[in-house]
């Protein structure tokens, strides 16, 4: 089936996305896991990518912890620095298929304003045709009503959509509605599926 669109997720496809690790690098791993074993901080990055405030919910959830407080303030007031580095292979490819004029879409578990903070730090999170954002559309991954909100809205057939995400189950609720799919386990594999799908050639890839 000829692809009509690409849909990127971004988390750990455009923009590494390991709060751990950037926990570690400032608060020390012990320190760390006893912040996250105490709090689950994934859920609360949740609500904000269904929705809710970025600040409101991170720090009411800090105030319910006093001893965590400033730890758990990090998420918010050092988000960008977490939400990084770009991956640069990724970055060109979405700007190859920009060049050739092929359709691209984001669809992303991502908040409100942790999004504008993004668009605002990596320029080429503007260049998509059209942005599909949890927070917007108060739905994430992998619930089927995120995928048909953008059926609905972009109309391309759901065959005619390859999509490329870092975790089985988005992937998989994507590949139950008749999507193209792809596993994203490193830009080597994504440039080589957008090959095979006769989008780029290997120099436009590269």
């Amino acid at each position: 089936m000829t692809v009509e669109a690409v849909v990127f997720d971004i988390g750990n496809v455009l923009i590494e996305w390991q709060p751990e690790r950037y926990y570690d690098s400032v608060i020390g791993e012990a320190r760390r896991r006893t912040v996250f074993e105490t709090v689950d901080l994934h859920a609360m990055n949740d609500r904000v990518d269904r929705g809710e405030n970025f600040y409101d919910v991170i720090y009411e959830t800090a105030d319910q912890y006093p001893e965590l407080r400033d730890d758990i303030r990090i998420w918010h007031d050092n988000w960008i620095e977490m939400a990084s580095p770009p991956i640069a292979h990724s970055v060109r490819l979405l700007q190859a298929l920009r060049a050739k004029q092929v359709p691209v879409f984001a669809l992303t578990n991502f908040g409100v304003e942790t999004f504008e903070i993004a668009q605002g730090t990596y320029d080429f999170l503007n260049a998509f045709d059209r942005a599909y954002m949890s927070g917007h559309m108060k739905v994430i991954k992998p619930d089927a009503e995120i995928y048909e909100q953008l059926e609905t809205d972009c109309g391309v057939a759901p065959a005619s959509l390859l999509f490329a995400d870092d975790r089985l189950e988005n992937i998989e609720a994507a590949a139950a509605r008749g999507w193209q799919t792809h596993l994203f386990e490193g830009p080597s594999g994504w440039a080589a599926r957008l090959v095979g799908a006769g989008l780029l050639s290997e120099v436009e890839a590269q």
